[in-house]
């Protein structure tokens, strides 16, 4: 769990970062192409290949395609089809996503796991409900791709591990996670990217950190804390980081923020997060 909190603080203050110095001042797919491209330099030099085959490596690349490339994809369109509430409302739903795709895999289901992600996604949906706009149908479904994507990919590398007779040193075959993103992020910058580049060392600096950080070193620490936590918990987190981003927007840049809007909601998502871990503790022997 330890792992999923440090990574939602940083994603917090990355989040914040991108709205403050690069939304609408540096083209998206470029920034995407950058952060993949750097994350992909940081981990490939530890890649170990007495740890990986070619079957495991395709795997991997598979679900950094997904789970980080094609969702950048669905994400950076849906902000062109609706407002910025909209887009924020509908991503509340990847915790529901996870559990019934875990469950899916192992043939199963947990009702008291959907139940705990249910409720998480009620606290995300009071500390971001806005009013919305009347032709917003398509927007919806193109946020679930993101949603999905990002889900599929998280449940899919806890998967893929645990599968594994001897379970391998994530930093020693997580490299292949980036290859598989910045593949699609190549090919999505060269077909939709624009020439708007960054012009202040500013820009340059936070792309970097971004690359380095949020996504190199992030998505690391994120699928490692993955294969780390039952499903339930893992599906709770990903709604962990609106109240934290919320919170780094007021306390850095005194963004106004509904106070008992994020109270409320970050309750009830400590509270799903709670019943998770105790319902937990009481099936294991």
């Amino acid at each position: 769990m330890g792992y999923l909190v440090a990574v939602t603080l940083l994603w917090a203050f990355s989040f914040s970062l991108i709205g403050e110095y690069l939304a609408g001042q540096v083209d998206s797919y470029f920034a995407v192409l950058t952060r993949t491209l750097l994350a992909t330099l940081v981990f490939v030099p530890f890649l170990r290949r007495r740890w990986l085959n070619l079957k495991l490596a395709v795997q991997l690349m598979l679900i950094g395609a997904v789970q980080l490339g094609v969702m950048y994809i669905f994400y950076y369109q849906s902000f062109l089809l609706l407002t910025v509430p909209e887009v924020l409302i509908f991503t509340i739903f990847t915790p529901i996503y996870i559990t019934l795709y875990y469950d899916w895999l192992a043939r199963r289901f947990s009702p008291y796991y959907l139940l705990t992600a249910v409720l998480s996604v009620i606290g995300a949906a009071l500390i971001r409900y806005d009013n919305l706009t009347s032709d917003y149908l398509v927007g919806f479904l193109v946020v679930q791709g993101a949603n999905i994507c990002f889900a599929t990919g998280q449940v899919a590398y806890k998967q893929l591990l645990a599968k594994q007779t001897t379970p391998p040193p994530h930093l020693a075959i997580f490299g292949c996670f980036h290859i598989g993103a910045l593949l699609v992020s190549i090919i999505s910058w060269l077909f939709f990217g624009k020439a708007h580049y960054p012009t202040q060392t500013m820009q340059w600096v936070i792309l970097i950190w971004l690359g380095a950080g949020a996504s190199g070193l992030g998505y690391f620490l994120w699928n490692k804390g993955a294969t780390l936590v039952n499903a339930g918990a893992l599906a709770i987190m990903n709604n962990a980081l609106i109240p934290a981003g919320l919170l780094v927007n007021l306390l850095i840049w005194n963004r106004d923020t509904n106070l008992l809007k994020l109270f409320t909601g970050g309750s009830v998502i400590l509270l799903s997060l709670y019943l998770n871990e105790r319902y937990t503790r009481r099936r294991k022997p």
